[in-house]
């Protein structure tokens, strides 16, 4: 059985689970996009809907000899530096069209697929469709209008903002940041995603297929990401959440996902977000939640 993962073994999630594949008997080769044009040839053709994966290793493999892929991460391609910027332009982009075409047009089963991926990337998207399957959400903004920010901020005790793609960590609103030569310097710069604070604590429920795991995330931090000595404990999500957590999965199309709940002191659950490719070794070392098994039974099984 041959499987692949999107990605390649400087990240230790990948190599875990390169590891935990090759014991259960499968073939695991790594579909690593930044060995691409240089190395890696992949080769499709549209009318016939052939294609194959040629490895720097020598291994080839035809599209239906892949029996699933895991979406780690996808890299750029790696493009050598030509004189001419605009060739080099037009190589990168020819390289990642074929990248992602052939990424799209791969029959086999994605853990997970392109389609989720891109839905992550639109986090208010991710907001407004939990909110569409009743889920409960926090009150949000996202804008670049600094009257529009400073009227949010003002109906709540606490705020906080963050980016709206994701990627850096999230703060409180302060009075300085609405400093009103400060907001409208760095609402000309980029849009931000403003938040009602919602006191609690922080739960990280992981689904695979129909398994629900939670854990109980223990920090002061405002993020707890920040907070290298945040407790995680295990806990037992009431069924309706439980519910909500496969509904969102099957919403957003992930096979397998981590979302992230804040729990109220009433206990009521208020989503944050769903990641498609989340981090998990330290909750499963911290947990014992055998995540690392339901991923392989996961990309090992028949359809």
């Amino acid at each position: 059985m041959n499987i692949l993962i999107l990605g390649n073994a400087s990240d230790v999630h990948a190599a875990h689970l390169q590891q935990a594949l090759e014991q259960a008997g499968a073939i695991v080769n790594y579909w690593d996009i930044q060995q691409f044009p240089t190395q890696l040839r992949m080769s499709w053709q549209p009318d016939s809907q052939i294609g194959q994966l040629a490895f720097p290793d020598g291994k080839l493999f035809k599209f239906e000899e892949i029996h699933s892929v895991f979406w780690r991460c996808l890299s750029q391609v790696n493009v050598p530096l030509l004189i001419d910027p605009d060739q080099h332009s037009i190589a990168i982009r020819d390289a990642m069209s074929t990248v992602r075409s052939i990424i799209q047009a791969c029959p086999v089963h994605w853990v997970n697929s392109w389609g989720a991926y891109q839905f992550h990337k639109e986090k208010p998207l991710q907001l407004n469709k939990a909110k569409q399957i009743g889920v409960k959400i926090p009150a949000t903004l996202i804008s670049n209008d600094p009257e529009q920010v400073t009227q949010f901020v003002q109906r709540y005790d606490k705020t906080i903002f963050k980016p709206v793609y994701g990627g850096a960590h999230t703060q409180f609103v302060t009075s300085s940041h609405l400093d009103p030569q400060r907001l409208n310097l760095t609402l000309r710069l980029s849009p931000v995603t403003i938040q009602e604070y919602i006191p609690g604590t922080n739960v990280r429920s992981y689904v695979i297929a129909d398994s629900v795991y939670a854990a109980e995330i223990r920090s002061h931090a405002i993020d707890f990401r920040e907070d290298a000595d945040a407790q995680l404990i295990p806990i037992e999500l009431p069924d309706a959440i439980r519910q909500q957590c496969l509904a969102i999965a099957n919403a957003f199309s992930l096979e397998w996902t981590a979302i992230d709940w804040r729990m109220t002191p009433t206990g009521a659950y208020v989503f944050l977000e769903a990641n498609p490719s989340p981090m998990f070794l330290h909750v499963e070392r911290q947990t014992g939640f055998p995540i690392t098994q339901h991923l392989v039974t996961l990309l090992m099984r028949s359809f």
